[in-house]
C-alpha cells in the first residue's frame, strides 16, 4: 500500500475511496471492499477494451463522415444514406420484437407524470426533487408567473387576498374539470364532507353534491383530507373553512407530482477531483439508505430536511391506505466516453467511469434491495446517456450482466434508460432498444444534445442555420416522433416510460402550463421538469390528458415518421440573409451562454444552474447546453461565417454582462477586464477546439481547466 493507494488485483485503488467503500457502502452489506474491488478489477479485464473500442469506432465512423463531405459539396440523400448504410453507421433493422422487461414499479410501467432531473452533488436539491412527489397547487399557483403581477413584501392586503382568490379560483376550475361533481362546482362545497361508502359533499347553498365519477374517491386522512385518483395520478382535497380565504371551503390541493426523479452523475454534476465523485456516491448512498439529510440557512432561520414519510390514508373499506411520499428514484451514470483516475489500471492509466459507476451505484443500490422503499419491485434504475447506437447499448447491457453476476443479484435486476440524444442512437433506435428488450423502461428524447451532435457530425458539411430556427427543420420533428413511434412499436406501452426533454425556463411557468401538453399529446409518458413547483403544474396536464389512451390511439393509426427526414442536416439558407448584425446577435448570445454556464463549472464546480441569457431570462444551463452553444460557434467559426476576432470580441463583450449578471454572488470571480481566468480560456476553447472534440463533447476542457482552477486555489 502507498501513501495514497492501494493494489487490489490488477488495478490501483484510492485509499480514501476504498475507505468509504469499507466503512460506509459495504456496512450492513453481504460483500467486502475488498471482494468488491476485486471484482471491479475482473470486470475491467473483461469489458475496458471493449469500451476503448467502441470509442475509437466513433472517431473512425466521423473521419469517414468528415471525408465524405468533403469530398461531396451537393448532398443527394440517396446517396448519402448508402454511404451511411455501407460503414456500419446505420445498422440492420433487428425486425418484429417486442420488448420483455420484468419487475418494473408503477410509477414507471403504469402512471404518466413529470419527471424531475438533479444534480447528485447538491444534497438540499436532491431532497427537495425526491419529496417532490406531492406539491401544493395552491403554492404554485400563488407564487409564480401562472397568476401575473406577483407583487412583494410589501403589496397591499387587498393585492394578496386578491391573489389567493384567484389561485382557489384556479384550483377550483382544474378539480372541475378533472374530478367534476354531478350539478355543482368546487367553490361551492363548504369543509363538511361526509363518508358513508361514497364522498358527499356539503355546498353552501344547503345541497348535496357527489363525484360524476365516485371510483375516483378512494380515501381520506384521520383529519379529513379527500384522496382522488385520476388517470392513476392521485391527488388530496384540504377542506378547512376556518383558514380558507375564498368562499369555498377548499385550503388547498396536494398534487402526486413529480412521480419519478433522476439523481445525475453526469451533465448536470461537476465532479472532478475525488473527493467531489465520493461526495455524490455518499450522496447516492444516503437516498438509497432512506438516511440523507440537509442543514442550512434561509432568512436568518437554520432548516433541517431529510426524507418525506410515506402518506397514510383510511381508504373507502375502512382500512389503512400508504401511498409512497417520495419520488420513484433513476440514477444516471456517466456515458462511456467518461475516465477517472480515482481507480486506475497497474500502469496508472485511468479507468472508464462509466463502468466505475455502474459498479458503485449497483453496489450502494444493495441497500435497496434489501429495504424495498425505492423500488417496491426490486429492481434497479440506470440511465445511461451518449450511447452511440446498438453495439455500444449491447456492451452496457453485457457490462449490467457482468455487475450483476459480480454482485450476486438476479440476472436482470439492473434495467437500463437509453437516451436518444445523437445521431446514430436515432437511426437505430429500434435495433438499440432490441439489444435492451430485457433490462429497458426507458427512451428519452435529448434535443440539446441531439442537436449538438448534429451540428458535430455534419461539422464538415456547411454552416447550420440559427440555433432558435433548427427547431423548424424536417429532421426535429421526425426525430421527436419518431421516438415515440419506434417505443410503442418495440412494445413499451405500458411497459417503460417515452419521455421528452427539459422545459429549460424555471420561471416562466405561466408559458410552461401553455406549452407542455405538446410533449403529452405526443404520446410521451413523461416529460422533464427543471423544479419541483414545476413538476406540480406539469402535473396538471397529466390529470387533464390521458396518455396512455392517446398511445393506444397512436398505435391504431401504424403511422411511421418518414425516417429519411432524419437525415435532412439543418443547413443555413439563402432566406436566413444573415447580416453582419444577425452574425454578430448570433455568435454574442451563443458567447454569453457558453460564459456563463462555465464560469460556474470552473469556479464554483456547479454543473448545473439557472443562467441568465442574453435578454437577462433564466435559463437551466447543463453540459447539453454548452455543447450545442460551443459547437453551433465552431461551425460557423469553421465555414468563415464569423472571424476569429469577432468570436473574440464576442466573448470579452458578454465577460462584462456576465460579471454584472453575477455581481451579488459573493463567490463569483469576475473575468474581465484580464480575461486570463481559467473559466474564459475554457469558453473560448470551447469554441476554437470544438471541431476536434470527440463527438463535440465539453468535459475534457472543462475537466482541464476545473483541475488548473483547483490545483491553484
Amino acid at each position: 500500500m502507498s501513501n495514497d493507494h492501494q493494489i487490489i488485483n490488477e488495478i490501483k485503488v484510492d485509499n480514501k475511496f476504498f475507505d468509504f467503500i469499507d466503512k460506509e457502502v459495504c456496512e450492513g452489506l453481504d460483500i467486502s471492499a475488498k471482494e468488491f474491488f476485486q471484482s471491479l478489477s475482473n470486470i475491467l479485464a473483461k469489458h475496458q477494451d471493449e469500451n476503448t473500442n467502441l470509442l475509437e469506432k466513433r472517431q473512425e465512423l466521423q473521419s469517414k463522415i468528415n471525408h465524405w463531405h468533403q469530398n461531396n459539396k451537393r448532398i443527394d440523400q440517396n446517396k448519402y444514406k448508402s454511404f451511411l448504410q455501407d460503414i456500419g453507421y446505420i445498422a440492420s433493422d433487428p425486425g418484429e420484437f417486442n420488448i420483455e422487461v420484468e419487475e418494473v414499479d408503477d410509477e414507471i410501467s403504469l402512471v404518466s407524470g413529470p419527471q424531475l432531473v438533479v444534480p447528485i452533488t447538491n444534497q438540499r436539491f436532491v431532497l427537495n426533487a425526491v419529496n417532490a412527489r406531492w406539491g401544493s397547487l395552491f403554492d404554485c399557483l400563488y407564487g409564480t408567473n401562472v397568476i401575473p403581477n406577483r407583487g412583494s413584501m410589501t403589496t397591499s392586503f387587498a393585492h394578496n387576498l386578491q391573489r389567493v382568490n384567484r389561485t382557489a379560483e384556479l384550483a377550483c376550475e382544474f378539480l372541475d374539470e378533472i374530478a367534476p361533481l354531478k350539478g355543482a362546482s368546487y367553490r361551492q362545497i363548504t369543509s363538511q364532507v361526509k363518508y358513508t361508502g361514497a364522498l358527499i359533499f356539503n355546498l353552501d347553498n344547503g345541497e348535496l353534491a357527489t363525484l360524476i365519477n365516485p371510483e375516483q374517491f378512494i380515501g381520506h386522512t384521520e383529519t379529513g383530507n379527500i384522496l382522488l385518483r385520476n388517470n392513476n395520478l392521485h391527488l388530496e382535497i384540504v377542506c378547512d373553512q376556518q383558514k380558507s380565504l375564498h368562499k369555498s371551503g377548499i385550503f388547498d390541493v396536494i398534487l402526486e407530482s413529480a412521480v419519478t426523479t433522476i439523481v445525475d452523475f453526469e451533465d448536470s454534476a461537476a465532479t472532478v477531483s475525488n473527493e467531489e465523485k465520493i461526495h455524490a456516491y455518499r450522496n447516492y448512498l444516503g437516498l438509497m439508505k432512506r438516511d440523507l439529510n440537509s442543514t442550512f440557512t434561509k432568512n436568518g432561520h437554520t432548516i433541517s430536511r431529510s426524507l418525506n414519510k410515506d402518506k397514510e390514508y383510511i381508504d373507502i373499506e375502512g382500512e389503512k391506505l400508504t401511498l409512497p411520499g417520495t419520488s420513484l428514484t433513476l440514477v444516471r451514470n456517466v456515458g462511456i466516453h467518461m475516465n477517472t483516475s480515482m481507480v486506475r489500471n497497474r500502469d496508472d492509466s485511468s479507468i472508464p467511469e462509466g463502468i466505475l459507476d455502474t459498479m458503485v451505484t449497483s453496489l450502494i443500490a444493495l441497500h435497496d434491495l434489501k429495504l424495498k422503499i425505492n423500488s417496491k419491485k426490486g429492481s434497479i434504475y440506470i440511465v445511461k446517456p451518449k450511447l452511440h447506437g446498438p453495439d455500444e447499448v449491447k456492451f452496457t447491457n453485457d457490462l449490467f450482466e457482468s455487475v450483476e453476476n459480480a454482485l450476486s443479484i438476479k440476472k436482470n435486476t439492473l434495467k437500463i434508460g437509453i437516451m436518444d440524444e445523437e445521431r446514430r442512437t436515432t437511426l437505430n433506435l429500434k435495433a438499440c432498444i432490441y439489444e435492451a428488450k430485457n433490462r429497458i423502461i426507458f427512451i428519452n428524447t435529448g434535443f440539446l444534445d441531439r442537436t449538438g451532435d448534429e451540428i458535430h457530425t455534419s461539422m464538415m458539411a456547411g454552416a447550420m442555420r440559427c440555433k432558435n430556427l433548427i427547431k423548424e427543420e424536417d429532421w426535429f420533428s421526425a426525430y421527436e416522433e419518431n421516438n415515440v413511434s419506434v417505443g410503442l412499436e418495440c412494445g413499451l406501452y405500458k411497459k417503460a416510460q417515452i419521455g421528452k426533454g427539459m422545459w429549460a425556463q424555471p420561471d416562466q411557468m405561466r408559458e410552461m402550463l401553455d406549452n407542455k401538453m405538446v410533449h403529452l399529446e405526443a404520446g410521451a409518458s413523461c416529460s422533464w421538469v427543471p423544479s419541483p413547483t414545476a413538476a406540480t403544474l406539469h402535473a396538471t396536464h397529466y390529470h387533464r390528458f390521458d396518455v396512455f389512451n392517446q398511445q393506444q390511439k397512436i398505435l391504431s393509426k401504424n403511422k411511421k415518421p418518414n425516417q429519411d427526414n432524419l437525415l435532412v442536416i439543418p443547413f443555413l439558407k439563402l432566406a436566413d440573409q444573415l447580416s453582419e448584425e444577425k452574425i454578430i446577435k448570433e455568435i454574442n448570445n451563443n458567447a454569453q451562454s457558453i460564459l456563463g454556464y462555465v464560469v460556474r463549472w470552473i469556479n464554483q464546480g456547479i454543473g448545473c444552474s439557472k443562467v441568465q441569457d442574453i435578454n437577462h431570462v433564466g435559463l437551466m444551463e447543463d453540459r447539453a447546453t454548452l455543447r450545442i452553444s460551443s459547437q453551433h460557434m465552431a461551425n460557423w467559426l469553421y465555414h468563415e461565417i464569423c472571424s476569429k476576432e469577432q468570436v473574440n470580441q464576442a466573448f470579452q463583450e458578454m465577460a462584462l454582462i456576465v460579471d454584472e449578471q453575477n455581481k451579488h454572488d459573493p463567490h463569483y470571480i469576475p473575468m474581465a477586464p484580464k480575461y486570463d481566468c481559467y473559466a474564459y480560456k475554457a469558453s473560448t476553447e470551447l469554441v476554437f477546439e470544438g471541431a476536434k472534440q470527440a463527438n463535440g463533447y465539453t468535459e475534457d476542457i472543462l475537466i482541464k481547466y476545473r483541475r488548473k482552477f483547483l490545483e491553484a486555489n
